[in-house]
């Protein structure tokens, strides 16, 4: 029970890695709120995992909604101690000359904005109740990007940029803040991040290019959050973690 008696948000938990972190928290004694724009999907996640978890339907890019996340946190749990900004949004990969604003909007808002509006309300949250832990969900292709999702790589950039930013603005208010890199991932946007349908073939090629050999899991994220959050990791703070499987080297 690494973080018994803990109280986490975890976004976009309503499925993929999301869903991987809330149920891993809540095995290792985490109170967790399920937040998912998709308000069935959080809810069928919060169910399966029982009295430990609530779900809200939440949009990130609405400060509205982000507030109500944090209230509903402390009206189910009494307190806040973790936040997970996991919730992602993605162009389909290709030529960047083919994202149309909208999309290109989309893309910040969701994986960018989304950091700030949570920080805006759940800061003062978090400050509260002694600070916490926040944990931006990136990807390696912040690092090390390839060409076919420019602009969402671009916008895990930022909140890679932003993680550090806010390491050391907030660490002392005792709010460690750090990001996972993970690789291509066995979620629902797998093929929205290949551009190609998901075929045997296709997924030879990508292996190709991770030299451990097999994509990422939800597991796998949840793992790294689960360290990044405990008392384990007390001294670390602003770093991207690779969850990768050497991808990025």
């Amino acid at each position: 029970m690494r973080i018994e008696g803990k109280v986490a948000i975890i976004t976009g938990a309503g499925s993929g890695f999301g869903e991987g972190i809330a149920k891993r928290f809540a095995a290792e004694g985490a109170k967790v709120v399920v937040a998912d724009i998709n308000g069935e999907g959080a809810r069928r996640v919060a169910d399966e995992i029982g009295a430990a978890a609530v779900a809200i339907a939440t949009d990130v890019t609405s400060m509205a909604d982000v507030k109500a996340m944090f209230a509903q946190a402390e009206d189910s749990f009494g307190r806040l101690d973790i936040l997970i900004n996991n919730a992602g949004y993605t162009s389909r990969n290709g030529s960047m000359m083919d994202v149309d604003e909208a999309t290109f909007d989309r893309i910040y808002d969701v994986n960018t904005k989304a950091i700030y509006l949570a920080a805006i309300a759940g800061v003062p949250v978090l400050k509260k109740y002694g600070g916490g832990c926040i944990v931006n969900i990136a990807s390696i292709g912040a690092l090390r990007p390839r060409p076919g999702l420019v602009w969402y790589n671009g916008s895990k950039g930022a909140a890679l940029n932003l993680t550090k930013g806010m390491a050391v603005e907030l660490a002392p208010d005792n709010i460690r803040v750090n990001a996972i890199c993970p690789v291509l991932a066995e979620t629902g946007l797998l093929e929205e991040f290949m551009g190609v349908e998901d075929t045997p073939e296709t997924r030879a090629a990508f292996l190709a290019t991770i030299p451990l050999g097999r994509l990422g899991r939800p597991s796998d994220v949840a793992g790294a959050a689960l360290y990044l959050c405990s008392d384990d990791a007390e001294f670390i703070t602003g770093i991207s973690m690779e969850v990768d499987g050497g991808r990025g080297v």
